[in-house]
């Protein structure tokens, strides 16, 4: 194993040793961001698989609730395998994490969806899910305390630096694989099942982190302390029960941690979210911009790194989160104009007014996913969310129906409880009005195909006016002869409705369907998306490149790989897992899809006020003394 450099020596270029424990742990470790980000990234295919039976905007936040349970339990890994790796070693540590981390994600490839098991379906996805988090909450600590204990002094930050950069090459080799499955087995096949193959291919990945981690020698610090005995023999209490250890963790949390989490996720994860459920913009092209600016952004994890060598750890951290408090919102504007110029000019143009009893309007955040939203107020708000349509609540009368203006146009909601049986028709008539006010008023909104059955063709042709149909040319044209049995398992007639018939003439109308929000593909300006995606990116690397560093050098070796991980994974796994759930339904209560962005904005100006305060510089820390 490589020497460490004596505190004060030159730096020196990287040894053959050290290369090979940077190339093992950073490897190992890509692998497992991978199985865990994999969910993040096909969040709209798990999301219908799983939870299937909510309304969408429910099932947006159900879906990003659940990939946030895997960060939830990430503080208790934390202290189970931190305490494990300051007991009896990292490299054992790292065998365990990686086994759990790949069967986890393994399983998920092969769980039924909620239509088969029903609830059963969501709630072992979530045990999975926290599994995933529980190994990846003693990958992390480990990982970056075996390389820094092998790094000569003075060059801590360029070598941890490389284990910064995992977790993006993780989300980016999921990307790469999603695409690639994608592409070669179409859209349709890959939303129906081929989203479960990533998921399968990490029994693959989990063979060779195995093979690689299985070759690795302990750390040379560990090794000494092991041999000199004096590990701790309780280092969750040591680290967390003495004051001065303790203020240590709460330090690196508040001032430096937790900015760095909600920059970090804003930057991936949130702006992924925010391209494909907000702006509606195709998600194999979301991945695709998101991969571009990835590939050109991780190098800086790296130059932030090795920077933080020369001028230290604090002024990058620091200037990462003041640039990301000061334009995170020009920036998600510009991605509007970028991502969906036609929906950034309607929200310029058209606001819409949702007038209702106050009594009505509730926040729409919801924890377990599993409540309806069903008073008139709320089914409104929760209708313009779904469409990305800014708006305002105004009183109206105690006891009153909403009713939503767009332009010119006023719809009338209802009241799901007091509607009863009507609720369904009620609802109907109300997306639609919503919908062709929308339309008519420039936001980017397309009409499906409808499949209309001949029983119901009069009615159909009767409630759509807009369409200026004519029955008697539909029945002289193109029918499709169905069988009423597969009618009924479509939905578009009920058994009563089929009346004994064994089949159904079933017209195809153009523009009749269902409305859907999109992004036009020829629109959307690839360059300016990708220039705003990557400075994005850089801010992440300017908060994370150096953090790992930071935090190995803030703890002494005893109590290292518990100190460090407990508040990185609190961090990270609380305030940045939670982001995404917390900014949509923020954004989702007020009206706006850019009100969530005060989450990012007022954690990160808080880590940076404490940090500039209170967080000293730890650069030319000795970690062996």
């Amino acid at each position: 194993m490589a020497n460490v450099a004596a505190v004060g020596s030159a730096p020196r270029g990287m040894t053959r040793e050290e290369r090979k424990v940077i190339f093992a742990s950073s490897l190992g470790t890509v692998f497992e961001w991978y199985d865990f980000y994999l969910y993040g990234s096909l969040a709209i295919y798990i999301g219908a698989t799983f939870f299937s039976q909510y309304p969408e905007t429910t099932r947006n936040i159900f879906t990003l609730l659940a990939f946030a349970a895997g960060f939830l339990v990430r503080p208790f890994g934390a202290l189970v395998f931190g305490r494990l790796g300051d007991l009896v070693g990292r490299k054992y540590t790292f065998l365990i994490t990686i086994l759990i981390m790949g069967a986890s994600t393994f399983l998920v490839g092969l769980l039924p969806g909620s239509a088969s098991i029903g609830i059963a379906a969501p709630i072992i996805l979530i045990g999975l899910r926290m599994l995933q988090g529980l190994a990846l909450g003693g990958e992390y600590g480990g990982a970056a305390t075996y390389v820094a204990e092998h790094a000569p002094h003075g060059r801590r930050g360029f070598y941890t630096s490389w284990i910064q950069t995992t977790a993006t090459l993780g989300l980016f080799l999921s990307l790469l694989i999603i695409l690639g499955i994608q592409t070669a087995m179409g859209k349709d096949a890959f939303a129906a099942w081929g989203w479960r193959i990533p998921f399968l291919l990490s029994s693959l990945l989990l063979a060779v982190s195995v093979w690689i981690r299985m070759k690795m020698n302990e750390s040379p610090a560990f090794q000494k302390m092991k041999e000199e005995g004096t590990q701790s023999k309780a280092p969750i209490s040591e680290a967390f029960g003495q004051w001065k250890n303790a203020k240590v963790a709460i330090l690196a949390l508040l001032g430096a941690v937790a900015g760095q989490a909600v920059v970090w996720y804003s930057g991936q994860f949130y702006a992924l979210f925010f391209l494909q459920n907000v702006l509606k913009v195709d998600p194999q092209d979301a991945n695709i911009m998101i991969a571009i600016a990835l590939a050109i952004g991780t190098l800086f994890f790296v130059v932030f790194g090795w920077l933080s060598d020369k001028i230290g750890r604090k002024p990058i951290i620091m200037a990462g989160l003041l640039l990301a408090v000061v334009t995170y919102f020009p920036l998600f504007k510009a991605m509007t104009q970028f991502g969906n110029p036609a929906l950034a000019q309607a929200q310029e143009s058209i606001r819409a007014t949702v007038t209702a009893d106050p009594k009505d309007c509730n926040f729409q955040f919801n924890p377990t996913g599993t409540a309806k939203f069903t008073t008139s107020c709320d089914i409104a708000t929760s209708t313009l969310t779904k469409n990305s349509v800014p708006y305002d609540v105004v009183a109206g009368p105690a006891g009153s129906v909403a009713t939503i203006k767009i332009g010119d146009a006023t719809v009338e909601s209802y009241d799901a409880v007091k509607s009863g049986d009507q609720a369904k028709s009620l609802d109907g008539k109300m997306q639609k009005g919503i919908n062709l006010a929308l339309q008519a008023n420039g936001y980017p909104l397309v009409r499906a195909a409808a499949k209309v059955p001949e029983s119901k063709l009069d009615a159909f042709v009767a409630g759509n006016p807009e369409l200026n149909l004519d029955a008697a040319a539909l029945r002289a044209g193109e029918k499709t002869m169905v069988p009423t049995s597969q009618l009924v398992t479509d939905k578009l007639l009920t058994a009563e409705e089929a009346a004994g018939a064994t089949e159904m003439a079933v017209y195809t109308v153009p523009n009749g369907g269902a409305f859907k929000m999109v992004a036009d593909p020829q629109a959307v300006n690839w360059t300016g998306m990708i220039v705003v995606l990557t400075i994005l990116m850089i801010y992440v690397t300017m908060v994370y490149g150096p953090i790992a560093a930071m935090l190995v050098e803030m703890f002494p070796t005893r109590i290292r790989y518990t100190g460090m991980s407990l508040p990185y994974h609190i961090g990270n796994g609380w305030f940045g897992g939670l982001l995404p759930a917390t900014a949509f339904a923020m954004s989702a209560a007020k009206g706006d899809i850019y009100y969530g962005l005060w989450y990012p904005i007022v954690i990160a100006g808080m880590s940076f006020v404490i940090g500039m305060i209170f967080l000293r510089e730890t650069k030319d820390t000795d970690i062996h003394a």
